[in-house]
């Protein structure tokens, strides 16, 4: 769990660092680092969920035969 909070915190000092650099905005930075993840975090859920559905689907072979894809 150490492990993933730190990641965290680098994720969030990352994008403000650079948005910072690109901007000389404290606020935008502060925004841009706050707001990033966020949406980050819901793409990345949808994403799995199509990635599982990909996973689901029969998958055709010589043959016309369907195997699951594991």
């Amino acid at each position: 769990m150490i492990k993933t909070a730190s990641f965290g915190f680098v994720h969030v000092a990352v994008a403000f660092g650079v948005v910072y650099a690109l901007t000389g905005s404290v606020a935008i930075g502060g925004a841009v680092a706050l707001i990033e993840p966020l949406v980050n975090t819901i793409a990345y859920h949808y994403h799995e969920k199509v990635w599982d559905r990909i996973r689901r689907r029969p998958r055709e072979i010589s043959g016309g035969t369907h195997v699951l894809q594991g």
